[in-house]
């Protein structure tokens, strides 16, 4: 299947579908990186500034927010779709772009989606 980068209207059309929870944020919002080494892993594409959708999530406590973490995980990883994530106690920050497109695509809202019903 062809990944395809959503267009500015489209990614508008998608956010309304969305818990208010998820923020669009634009790649010219984000800091520039370091330029590229050519020793760079091959991963480095990550570090590139992108279209994302972010989102910040509070539980109760730390025992909580890694039960939202493992279970978004389990549905992640059944889409192929991988978030980026950071986790401090009781608080869940999730980043969601498609890499291989440079931006974002319908699976970062269907991941969205899924998330938004396992809160």
């Amino acid at each position: 299947m062809a990944i395809i980068k959503l267009s500015p209207d489209q990614i508008q059309s998608l956010m309304t579908q969305l818990d208010p929870v998820w923020c669009f944020i634009p790649s010219q919002s984000q800091p520039q990186t370091v330029k590229q080494d050519s020793n760079a892993p091959h991963d480095s594409n990550f570090l590139q500034p992108t279209d994302s959708l972010q989102a910040h999530f509070k539980f109760k406590d730390f025992k909580s927010a890694f039960a939202f973490m493992t279970r978004v995980a389990q549905v992640a990883d059944d889409m192929n779709h991988h978030p980026e994530w950071f986790n401090v106690y009781s608080r869940v920050d999730i980043t969601l772009r498609t890499h291989d497109s440079n931006g974002l695509t319908q699976l970062d809202f269907d991941l969205a989606q899924a998330i938004d019903k396992l809160v």
